[in-house]
């Protein structure tokens, strides 16, 4: 029966029989579907990358406000798309390991204060210039100004200089940091010429793939690069293209109608029906993802810790959870962290839902009437269901929550980070340092909960220079306890990512570190023949 099973694979592998005429047989033969998928995906893998053809994909997160500046870049689409075209120094692997890509090696002092980065020769910038250490230091540059208003701020706050040593670059650090390589993932800092000083929206880097069309909130194309150094890895399509199709049930019929070989943020609600449609094979897996519901701790009625703490309690994690993930996920605990990370605390108590203590609190509070919730579809999946149920649970406690409907074009520029309480996701980042840095550190760029609190700032820096793993792990549960208990983040559920495929599609490698393999999916797989 194997050998029988090893043989059909890989002729589903070089197209010449139908993944829904393999998974017949195997049915025949006694073998579950989720094994049977594993064995075309080794053979897939085994038969190695098809080139040629255009690989589409159909994803929500796309707006007609995107910019091809990297700097900022705060949904799916732009940082999908401009995961095949920019690279940085480094990229985190699946295992969470880290791979070097415009920096071939590094190292650091033994006090983790001075980083050294040898930057890759021979590598190509789509404008036909080779990329230097000049680029790399000027990108570094950009990105530690305030004003580039770039997400990245965070992470480059601690960072002192940057400057070029021949073919290397030296980061010099405020404070230590053991975890600085890992920061250099950050999609962000994608290394453009001159750093994107010039012209940041160019969409020049040094990816696998040159953009050749670029129409926000519509689609984008990208063509392979001739001289893409990396290029038996990487780029097996000779063309890409990102449809952007916000609309959920629009993206599961453009994948099922062969307009497309790929999709995001499959809804947790839909996906057994999804597995049994023929020639497509849903693509999970668990990570650092979470959705939010924020709220901002400088604005009132959000200013008083008492109505946040209500408005946590009142709170069914367990019920979100069950009905909105349907079991893709893990409960959360009010603060952005979860058994994916390395020190991560297993012994801080769960909140759980109690009416009676949200109640206590609300009245404490002082606020009378309704709190008003801003939310979309392209916040999370099922967001706007999850808001209801959260009002329900709410209205157990007396507390009146008011949902408005945003539209989703715009929602990211106008609705997150700038409106005092909505809902929104996050990706998680490959450290807790990084996280923390991004999202919660006061002078974060992207603290959307407008969470400021200097004894958090201070031992989230003092964390960064100490060696000591038990000592770091203490310090980072410490600072969980207090996002959890005064900040402005409510954090029900961790997601999987669900993403889709069709049958014609090979090489797909499941990746935690952010949905659509990563955000690899477009260079990493290729069209099967």
């Amino acid at each position: 029966m194997s050998k029988e099973l090893d043989y059909l694979s890989r002729k589903v592998a070089r197209g010449h029989l139908s993944r829904r005429d393999f998974l017949g047989r195997a049915a025949a033969l006694g073998v579950t579907t989720v094994f049977a998928n594993s064995l075309l995906s080794s053979a897939a893998l085994a038969e190695g990358p098809v080139k040629g053809g255009t690989l589409k994909a159909g994803m929500q997160g796309g707006a007609s406000t995107d910019s091809m500046d990297p700097a900022t870049w705060q949904s799916q689409v732009p940082y999908k798309f401009g995961r095949q075209w920019g690279e940085q120094l480094v990229e985190i692997q699946a295992d969470g390991t880290l791979n070097p890509k415009l920096a071939t090696e590094w190292g650091s002092t033994p006090d983790a204060k001075v980083w050294t980065f040898k930057i890759r020769k021979g590598v190509q910038f789509h404008n036909g210039k080779d990329m230097t250490a000049d680029d790399v230091v000027a990108t570094m540059e950009r990105h530690s100004d305030a004003n580039s208003k770039s997400g990245a701020l965070g992470v480059m706050k601690g960072i002192d200089s940057v400057k070029k040593d021949g073919d290397t670059v030296v980061f010099t650090l405020k404070e230590a940091n053991a975890d600085l390589p890992f920061l250099m993932d950050d999609y962000h800092l994608m290394i453009q010429p001159n750093g994107g000083k010039d012209k940041p929206t160019a969409g020049i880097g040094t990816g696998p793939y040159k953009v050749v069309k670029d129409e926000p909130g519509v689609r984008h194309i990208g063509e392979k690069f001739a001289n893409y150094w990396d290029g038996d890895k990487r780029g097996h399509a000779a063309q890409i293209e990102i449809i952007v199709i916000n609309d959920a049930t629009a993206r599961t019929s453009a994948l099922q109608s062969g307009q497309v070989h790929m999709i995001n943020r499959v809804e947790p609600k839909i996906v057994d029906l999804v597995k049994r449609v023929p020639g497509v094979t849903i693509q999970n897996v668990a990570g650092k993802g979470h959705y939010v519901f924020i709220a901002h701790c400088n604005t009132a009625p959000f200013d008083n810790n008492d109505l946040r703490l209500a408005l946590k309690y009142a709170m069914n994690r367990e019920d979100m959870v069950q009905k909105i993930l349907r079991g893709y996920g893990s409960v959360g605990n009010d603060f952005p962290i979860n058994k994916a990370y390395p020190l991560f605390s297993d012994d801080i108590e769960q909140r759980a839902y109690d009416p009676d203590k949200a109640a206590f609190h609300f009245k404490k509070s002082g606020h009378d009437g309704a709190v008003l919730l801003r939310t979309s579809d392209v916040a999370f999946p099922g967001a706007i269901d999850a808001a209801q149920l959260y009002q329900q649970s709410a209205a157990k406690a007396g507390i009146k929550i008011e949902i408005k409907r945003e539209p989703g074009d715009g929602y990211w520029s106008e609705v997150w980070n700038k409106q005092p309480f909505s809902t929104s996701y996050w990706g998680g980042r490959p450290t807790q340092d990084q996280m923390y840095s991004t999202a919660y550190l006061s002078t974060a760029d992207w603290n959307d909960t407008r969470f400021f609190n200097e004894k958090f700032d201070k031992t989230l820096i003092a964390a960064r220079a100490e060696l000591d793993t038990g000592k770091r792990k203490q310090m980072y549960r410490d600072m969980s306890v207090t996002v959890r208990d005064e900040g402005g983040v409510i954090v029900p559920m961790f997601n999987d990512f669900i993403d889709a495929t069709s049958a014609k599609v090979g090489g797909w490698v499941k990746d935690g570190n952010q949905e659509m393999s990563g955000g690899y999916a477009l260079s990493r797989c290729w069209l099967n023949a």
